[in-house]
């Protein structure tokens, strides 16, 4: 398959899915409504379920292909969400004006003005349908494939002790990681559209493959945590020489593992592996960036690394959150920390968490239709597709 050819392939699969007359629903898929200013909405037992339309579907890697961007492929389109209707205590209101429909409420919010300050926290969940796995899913998670390494566990490849004695099945990994050869899915274009109408305060991820800068989101409004794959830095402790992206690259490209040419100590991107400390710009920011966000959202993480996973407590008590995650994740075992979707520890406070569970992708084209963005973010997607396809012809 040529570069071209799966370019051709991936802008012909965008444009079906959009399907941009309007009939967003797949021969597959009869729940979905042809009408693209509705979707099928059904209430039960304290839920909502919506059928969205599938604007890309999921992204997968395509082991056939060596070319950059024909390593990803279409799949079709995820289950529908279901968005949860919160059964609150007595006498607990919600910071909701719809707790029918929280999804609503928060596009209000953002609609009328109350909400222009926010902050994304993302992980790996948003990057899975751009065909990169994320950590810990069964089977298919980055852990549960990295045993023809034979690690001695499998958290080890991202230690800097076991880095230092033996690099090479990092690199290895990180040849099949590394940015420019997956496309940003619809929720890294939705993280890109809060920006571009001036909402986005910032953009903390712990996803080290920089598709939120490959889908245009500006490096100040983007707070990495853990580290990416944009700089990297020799490990000697008394030189860490910097070293430009597109030397690494073709290091990593060529099978060759980087050496410092002042020290010739390894020289690693600027990913935090386990036994470093967090970016400084992390810590540097997220105090003054917490205290005045105005809407916080979490989508497709764990919330099982810290102090990542704390983040969401840093926000100011009567602060909406919103988590678009696969499962309930994060949530409080005592009043203040973590999520309370049902208003179980609110106490005199009121409600202000919601919760929608699938797709990352799929509730962020939910949202943008509750917001009437649907045909701008979906331009945005387009576009990005349009501009690599004249780049690779």
């Amino acid at each position: 398959m040529t570069r071209e050819t799966s370019i051709d392939e991936l802008a012909k699969q965008l444009d079906e899915s959009l399907n941009l007359d309007g009939k967003h629903a797949s021969p597959e898929d009869t729940t979905a409504t042809a009408d693209e200013d509705n979707f099928l909405e059904e209430l039960s037992d304290g839920e909502s379920t919506y059928s969205v339309p599938s604007a890309v579907g999921s992204l997968s890697s395509d082991d056939s292909s060596d070319d950059d961007i024909g390593r990803v492929k279409f799949i079709g389109p995820a289950p529908p969400l279901t968005v949860h209707r919160p059964s609150l205590p007595a006498g607990v209101t919600s910071i909701f004006a719809n707790t029918a429909s929280t999804i609503d409420s928060i596009a209000e919010m953002i609609n009328s003005g109350s909400a222009k300050n926010i902050i994304v926290m993302a992980g790996a969940g948003i990057s899975t349908d751009a065909g990169i796995p994320d950590f810990r899913s069964p089977g298919t998670g980055l852990y549960a494939n990295l045993q023809k390494y034979r690690l001695p566990y499998p958290e080890a490849i991202f230690t800097i002790d076991y880095f230092r004695r033996k690099p090479k099945p990092f690199f290895v990994l990180a040849k099949e990681l590394y940015p420019g050869q997956f496309v940003p899915t619809i929720s890294h274009f939705f993280v890109k559209l809060l920006a571009k109408r001036g909402l986005l305060h910032r953009h903390y991820t712990q996803n080290i493959d920089c598709l939120e800068r490959v889908a245009g989101v500006e490096s100040d409004l983007i707070v990495e945590a853990h580290g990416s794959f944009h700089a990297a830095h020799c490990i000697g402790n008394k030189c860490r020489k910097e070293f430009p992206q597109d030397w690494v690259r073709e290091k990593i490209f060529n099978d060759s593992i980087p050496h410092c040419d002042k020290c010739n100590s390894l020289v690693k991107p600027d990913i935090t592996f386990f036994g470093e400390g967090l970016p400084a710009r992390f810590f540097d920011l997220l105090e003054g960036d917490f205290a005045s966000c105005d809407l916080l959202i979490v989508m497709g993480t764990s919330l099982q690394v810290h102090p990542f996973a704390a983040l969401i407590n840093e926000v100011q008590s009567t602060t909406p959150r919103l988590l678009i995650n696969r499962e309930r994740v994060g949530e409080s075992k005592t009043r203040g920390m973590g999520f309370d979707f049902d208003g179980s520890f609110a106490g005199s406070m009121p409600h202000r968490d919601a919760l929608v569970l699938g797709d990352c992708d799929e509730a962020c084209l939910l949202l943008a239709d509750r917001l009437g963005w649907t045909d701008e973010l979906l331009g945005l997607r387009a576009a990005f597709i349009d501009k690599q396809k004249l780049e690779h012809i």
